[in-house]
């Protein structure tokens, strides 16, 4: 009985003498900001001419607000999210591919991801810039009720919103990096993750609503929580789901010593990609319905309107864009060449498989296997909220399989990262 109050009492020696008490507070500090932010409204915005127009958009731009954690509700600091800075990564992640030498950057290590991330900064700057100019000159244009959106006439509102709002996307970017290089996890998952669990209060008060009126039957909603509790599971599975290819080493002499052989196994996650792929392809969907809002086009207006949350080609977009983005970004994080490389030079080799170019090959395959599954796993999920939306008439009520695949999978993530630290410090513990 008291072997446990003496591991609890390790762990919390290991949690202060380590770095990761520092990086969690680094973590929570960024993430206050975010929230700090997505409650600073703008000035010279009727809010509640705004709340109209979020009200009678209640597909796409209910998603968008969830990912911002309520900011685009409201027209706050960051009511364009983290959306441009994701865009802008995607750009990027396709000149890999298109251009030779941002593809040589990406090769490069530390110094190559320099000049990329500069540029992702000047692409999210761009693209930001753009999306609030479209906000700006939308809302200069929209009333509701007689009542305009911005307070006073002329063009002062209009360019300080546009201003603001490019600002605040900024300021998610650099939060996000922070959190990426100083704290624990990945900066733009925290951030969507923590947005997304913001709106939890709201969404079960509008839930329990819905049932007070009757609008939902009780038996919905409990069908739709055993429902997320198999998604979670099914979530955690995939997550953890990995292929074990077995390594062999043989005895080899260094010097005046003679190594012992052995065997290991190199573990090739079912999903490799993590929640990326999601994010960036819901990212990329905003734009036409977005775009379809702000400009007064016929093919536009046409597009928005027969691409909403719950049509058809929204949907099969949606399930191809997944699928796409999840062998793309494994590609990018899985390198059979660098593998087999690494194993030829250390001198491991995969029994009945020659080293080299056989080994690559090998481990393409099974990767390529793999990253079906993960990946129709993955659309799977993504596309379940638009079915959801259709069964249950809360349009707000999107903690469905996109939602709790985010929210999973960042925490899992979260937890490994975790995990790592304090096994480094307990290793620097041992050696010192």
């Amino acid at each position: 009985m008291a072997t446990r109050p003496m591991q609890t009492a390790g762990m919390l020696r290991a949690f202060r003498q380590s770095q990761l008490g520092r990086r969690l507070l680094i973590t929570l500090l960024a993430l206050v900001v975010f929230r700090l932010g997505a409650h600073v409204a703008l000035p010279g915005v009727h809010a509640s001419v705004i709340q109209t127009l979020f009200n009678s958009n209640t597909t796409i731009f209910a998603l968008l607000n969830l990912f911002s954690g309520g900011a685009t509700a409201t027209l706050s600091l960051f009511a364009l999210s983290i959306i441009p800075y994701i865009d802008a990564s995607i750009i990027m992640q396709l000149m890999t591919v298109v251009i030779p030498k941002v593809e040589e950057w990406s090769k490069e290590g530390e110094e190559g991801q320099r000049h990329i991330t500069l540029y992702t900064r000047w692409g999210t700057l761009v693209l930001g810039a753009l999306q609030s100019a479209g906000v700006a000159y939308y809302l200069s244009h929209y009333s509701s009720g007689g009542v305009p959106a911005f307070a006073h006439p002329g063009l002062g509102d209009p360019i300080l919103t546009a201003a603001l709002l490019t600002i605040g996307t900024l300021i998610l970017m650099w939060v996000g990096e922070q959190i990426t290089d100083k704290g624990i996890g990945n900066g733009i998952s925290l951030l969507v993750f923590f947005g997304i669990i913001s709106r939890l209060p709201f969404t079960v008060r509008q839930v329990q609503a819905y049932l007070a009126a009757g609008v939902t039957p009780t038996i919905v909603i409990v069908l739709f929580l055993v429902a997320a509790v198999v998604i979670t599971g099914g979530v955690i599975f995939v997550s953890e789901g990995y292929r074990r290819i077995t390594i062999q080493y043989p005895k080899r002499v260094v010097g005046r010593r003679m190594y012992q052989g052995g065997s290991t196994h190199l573990p090739i996650r079912v999903n490799q990609a993590g929640v990326i792929p999601v994010i960036f392809a819901i990212s990329l969907l905003f734009l036409p319905t977005t775009v379809g809002q702000f400009v007064n086009r016929s093919w536009l207006t046409y597009l928005q309107t027969n691409f909403s949350f719950i049509s058809a080609p929204y949907i099969i977009v949606e399930f191809l864009l997944v699928v796409v983005f999840t062998f793309f970004y494994t590609q990018v994080m899985f390198k059979p060449d660098d593998v087999a490389d690494n194993l030829k030079k250390a001198g491991g080799f995969i029994p009945g498989i020659r080293p080299g170019k056989p080994t690559a090959e090998y481990l393409a395959r099974i990767s390529y296997r793999l990253t079906w599954v993960g990946a129709l796993f993955l659309a799977t999920l993504s596309v379940m909220p638009s079915f959801v939306t259709m069964a249950i008439p809360v349009q707000s009520l999107y903690f469905g399989g996109t939602s709790l695949l985010i929210i999973v999978m960042v925490a899992l993530d979260t937890l490994k990262q975790m995990r790592s630290h304090l096994l480094m410090q307990n290793y620097r513990g041992f050696m010192g």
